[in-house]
């Protein structure tokens, strides 16, 4: 199998349409291989720039990096990832962003609820103190309902 040809930052940066130094931090936090030359600069494999066109869209519906890293780890560093590979991670995302839609629309029924009740009391609201069931995890709406947490939505947040 021949090596895949190395490219210089520039070139990646200039090919995702992104300034080198956010390929950089990229690169530093662990989300695209790279490779020093002998002289010290750095290079990439040329499929990268798939990966970073992956990191922009996943930031850009809330993933953080942390998250993007997560589904990244999927990939191989060491040679092209095939278009299987990019199926497989494919399905895992699909599956988390329908997991987090089915999370959304059941918190958008609960919201939905409370603000048509029109109780506007903080004593009997289910959605701020349910029966203080809560009030070891910390002060505020910390359930909703019992299946969509806020901790869903700290989790998600860019």
């Amino acid at each position: 199998m021949k090596p895949e040809p190395l490219v210089s930052i520039g070139y990646v940066a200039k090919r995702t349409g992104n300034a080198v130094s956010l390929i950089r931090y990229y690169a530093n936090e662990g989300l695209l291989p790279s490779v020093r030359t002998e002289g010290g600069n750095r290079v990439f494999p040329r499929s990268v720039i798939r990966r970073v066109s992956f990191i922009l869209i996943a930031q850009n519906m809330g993933y953080t990096l942390a998250q993007i890293k997560g589904f990244l780890s999927s990939l191989p560093d060491n040679r092209t990832p095939t278009q299987q590979d990019w199926t497989e991670l494919s399905r895992t995302f699909h599956a988390h962003i329908e997991s987090k839609i089915a999370a959304l629309s059941s918190l958008k029924t609960s919201i939905e609820g409370c603000i048509g009740c029109g109780c506007l009391s903080l004593e009997r609201c289910k959605l701020y103190n349910r029966d203080d069931k809560m009030a070891k995890q910390g002060a505020g709406a910390q359930l909703l309902d019992e299946n969509v947490q806020l901790h869903f939505l700290r989790t998600t947040k860019k």
